[in-house]
């Protein structure tokens, strides 16, 4: 009896001690909530340089100011995804520069191959052997993302397809896109095709230095073949955002929805890449959130624009007296807004300089320091040639400078 009884004050012993452990893990939390409210899955959320958080659905994203391409925010900004037709921004920034260097003009004839033709997806309908002027084919790349235009203008420029993706991933090694790789002037699906939302930025703020490429970029409605063929761009923030002025979306199975676009407000450019979005118009969606976020924190100091004649500098020995420097991009930077202030911009060139002097002949540096520390330098150039004087040209000079000081 007495043994039952110890046995019983045992149990009632263990059960109350367990019920105290209970109740101290329920009143006291571990050690990891204590710390504070966990951090957003890595796939939901992006960072700035400061560390703020914005949450984004998209798998990788980037926001950049185009003048100095400062990074503003991003979320895996250099993880290699596929685009879609976001491809055909490269596509476009090869055709805009065929033609800046004069090789095709936008008046030219471009003839549709059979190849060109049969292009799925998105397309004008170009028959076999239909020709457009390169600019219709141009205009239907950016506003109605048309594979067939794509491919018709690829052959055009390089002879085939195949060397004109050679053209693109040559022009992506030059620009130092560490993360992408092309396969089509499409976007349609294939293998070995993708990119990165940090390299795409960089290759929409190329194409917006091209004037043709702002030009077609902005178009939202285009009649085609004499108005019998309607053309509305596919990128709707060009209607639905104020200021959004170019851009390329791009949507396949694998790609989900995809949009690299640009807006301008109270002189502040902005650049953003969304790839990977889950379902319809988010990249709209997601794309307009990235850009308000950009416009409510940031502010554009902006001291010189791409191609402003910053002097006139005197010339030794040459054909002119003078040669005007300008600069060979914005002289802008973007911080927070209410540091304005701490921002300046220091001009460094020679008195003068000495013929002969050719066009685009770096001559001096416009240097862009925030707090007191260089923050961008941008080249000064001169903005034409000036030959070396000839010696009868030389020497009435030397008349001229004899006989005025008399």
């Amino acid at each position: 009896m007495k043994q039952l009884k110890r046995v019983t004050t045992i149990l009632i012993c263990l059960v109350f001690i367990l019920t105290l452990s209970v109740s101290a893990a329920i009143a006291e939390p571990n050690a990891q909530d204590n710390q504070g409210p966990k951090p957003a899955p890595k796939s939901e959320a992006g960072s700035n340089a400061g560390g703020v958080k914005l949450e984004t659905t998209a798998e990788t994203a980037i926001l950049i100011d185009y003048a100095s391409g400062q990074i503003l925010f991003d979320k895996d900004m250099h993880a290699s995804r596929p685009m879609a037709s976001v491809t055909k921004l490269m596509t476009m920034l090869l055709i805009c520069e065929a033609e800046s260097l004069g090789k095709i003009k936008m008046t030219d004839k471009v003839l549709t191959s059979e190849h060109a033709a049969s292009m799925g997806g998105s397309q004008i309908f170009l028959e076999p052997g239909e020709e457009l002027p390169a600019k219709e084919m141009l205009i239907s790349i950016a506003t109605g993302s048309a594979n067939d235009a794509s491919v018709a203008m690829a052959e055009f420029i390089a002879g085939s397809e195949e060397a004109f993706v050679e053209m693109m991933n040559e022009k992506a090694k030059s620009m130092g896109l560490k993360n992408t790789h092309f396969s089509n002037p499409t976007g349609l699906p294939v293998e070995n095709h993708y990119t990165s939302a940090y390299d795409m930025a960089k290759v929409l703020r190329e194409c917006l230095r091209y004037p043709l490429f702002r030009e077609v970029s902005s178009i939202y409605e285009h009649d085609l073949r004499g108005g019998d063929f309607k053309l509305w761009n596919t990128n709707k923030l060009l209607k639905w955002y104020p200021g959004a002025d170019a851009g390329k979306t791009g949507w396949t199975n694998e790609a989900k929805y995809c949009l690299a676009a640009s807006a301008k407000k109270d002189g502040l450019r902005v650049i953003s890449v969304v790839l990977g979005c889950p379902m319809p118009r988010t990249h709209f969606q997601e794309t307009i959130k990235i850009f308000n976020y950009g416009f409510a924190r940031y502010k554009a100091v902006n001291l010189a624009e791409e191609g402003q004649v910053i002097k006139e500098l005197p010339v030794g020995k040459g054909e002119l007296e003078t040669v005007k420097i300008v600069t060979t991009a914005p002289v802008s930077l973007v911080v927070s807004k209410g540091q304005e202030k701490t921002v300046q911009g220091t001009v460094q060139l020679p008195d003068k300089l000495d013929a002969p002097v050719k066009k685009g002949q770096v001559v001096g540096s416009y240097i862009v320091t925030k707090d007191g520390k260089e923050a961008l330098k941008v080249e000064l150039v001169a903005a034409s040639d000036v030959e070396k004087a000839s010696p009868l040209k030389l020497l009435n000079d030397m008349l001229d400078r004899v006989y005025g000081m008399d």
